[in-house]
């Protein structure tokens, strides 16, 4: 363990026992102080000191039982309501322990009422806690601290999962140095902002030098002696290693498991949101399109005369588009730019800004002043909710590309076609033009893949904030 998690686990250790003890305090006064929802005998009659045993016993039965349900150990991603699964675990072996021992010796003397009350204390605060330190984590990692310097191992298609996951969930705290791969095709060309090192011949070098905290071995099971290899060396050089299980190169939410007479059968699932998906991801598309068309349409009337009142040309501006399964459709928007700003671009061409397939420039001069400020509060996209009601968008999805632009997918990303195009998506919460176009694709085939009513809501109210204050917008 390393001397930063070591700190942090211990530390966690005291704020637990100061929090259990507080809570343990709080409880008599509550039951023989103040005496909420019971009447007793007043406070001379039972002391606190007389409970100063128990109060001991508690917090060593509790930190005993955190340590057995593993409530100290480091597991990235996992979520507040798993952790107070395990406090609580903990804290019901506790209790009723508490509970027994208070019957077989002293069943008239100790409330066993206020151990109650400390039970609900001990995780109120312990929940509190909890919730404050991922706030401070998630601003930490923010500001680019608290990081782990992180090295992939492996450039297929489970190495490219690793990569979603790390862009669409920077709360994790990984700090990818670059991935690696025996593959020659796979080992020089960089994949958004994750570098290639090189061979794994560089392996030992590459720890060294990028001082590696944490290694992600992503190899298929074919090369079980090199993966071998490769934790050794990590143990040798104090690095943690960690191995994505591989079944047929895919992630275990895509095995389906079935029964033939006593015979398992393995299937894979495919990587793509389920019929019933759709059709709940359709209900939300128009529930809140159809409550959301009035307000847009007063919205839009304001818009559109301002458009025809800055400078010549029409109102809106229709694009061809490609939408699910490499189907084309018309885009349609407020005009945001001077007529005749597609003929320009090919002038512009040396300024673009955004990696390839992609054209923006920060500050185009083709903007009308009026464009500019619907571009960065993305009020021109209010007509593309005719294009959701027709069921050719999504409000949360991919971006939709240029034809041209397709043509220049890699075979990866391809899948991103696999879903109606969004308004709004992981790409738009997490940086939208700032991204570069291989960071864009990753964030949009890790939502396809893990696509639920629950993601498409929290996109969509994360998109209030973004759209407020146009960050990364031009």
């Amino acid at each position: 363990m390393r001397p930063r998690q070591r700190l942090l686990r211990w530390s966690a250790v005291v704020v637990d026992i100061a929090l259990i003890n507080i809570a343990f305090v709080l409880a008599y006064y509550i039951r023989y102080r103040y005496q909420w929802f019971w009447q007793s005998d007043p406070v001379s009659d039972n002391p606190l000191s007389a409970y100063w045993p128990f109060e001991l016993l508690l917090t060593g039965v509790l930190l005993f039982a955190f340590r057995a349900d593993g409530v100290y150990e480091a597991r990235r991603g996992q979520s507040w309501l798993d952790e107070m699964y395990r406090i609580g675990n903990g804290l019901t072996t506790a209790i009723f322990i508490l509970w027994a021992i208070t019957f077989a010796t002293r069943p008239l003397v100790y409330s066993r009422l206020m151990f109650g009350y400390a039970a609900i204390l001990i995780a109120a605060f312990l929940g509190a806690a909890r919730i404050a330190r991922r706030l401070a984590e998630d601003r930490l990692r923010a500001r680019g601290l608290y990081l782990d310097q992180t090295l992939i191992v492996g450039a297929g298609e489970v190495g490219r999962a690793v990569m979603r996951t790390i862009v669409a969930r920077p709360e994790l705290g990984y700090r990818v140095v670059g991935f690696m791969d025996d593959d020659p095709a796979k080992s020089s060309t960089a994949i958004g902002p994750f570098k290639a090192l090189g061979g794994l011949e560089n392996f030992e070098r590459i720890l060294r030098g990028e001082q590696v905290a944490e290694v992600i071995i992503t190899l298929p099971w074919t090369a079980q002696q090199k993966i071998l290899d490769l934790v050794r060396a990590c143990e040798r050089l104090g690095v943690r290693a960690r191995v994505v299980p591989d079944l047929f190169q895919l992630s275990l939410s895509r095995v389906d498991i079935d029964d033939l007479g006593g015979i398992p059968l393995i299937g894979i699932k495919e990587a793509t949101i389920s019929p019933w998906g759709r059709r709940a991801k359709r209900a939300l598309d128009l529930a809140i399109a159809l409550f959301g068309l009035i307000p847009a349409a007063l919205i839009g009337i304001a818009i559109a005369i301002a458009v025809k009142l800055e400078s010549p040309g029409p109102i809106l501006f229709r694009q061809k588009r490609i939408g699910m399964g490499g189907k084309p459709f018309s885009i349609t928007k407020f005009r945001s730019m001077k007529a005749g700003a597609e003929e320009a671009q090919a002038a512009l061409a040396a300024h673009n800004e955004a990696t390839a397939p992609l054209f923006k420039i920060r500050d185009d001069p083709r903007l009308t002043r009026l464009g500019g400020f619907l571009r960065k509060s993305s009020l021109d996209e209010l007509p593309q909710l005719i294009n959701v009601l027709r069921g050719e968008m999504s409000l949360v999805g991919p971006r939709p590309n240029l034809p041209s632009e397709v043509e220049q997918y890699q075979p990866w990303q391809v899948q991103r076609l696999e879903v109606p195009p969004g308004i709004t998506g992981l790409w738009q919460v997490s940086g939208r033009s700032d991204l570069s176009f291989d960071e864009m694709c990753l964030l949009d085939i890790y939502y396809i893949e893990n696509w639920s009513l629950k993601l498409d809501l929290m996109i969509l109210l994360r998109t209030v904030p973004r759209v407020l204050w146009g960050n990364g917008a031009y």
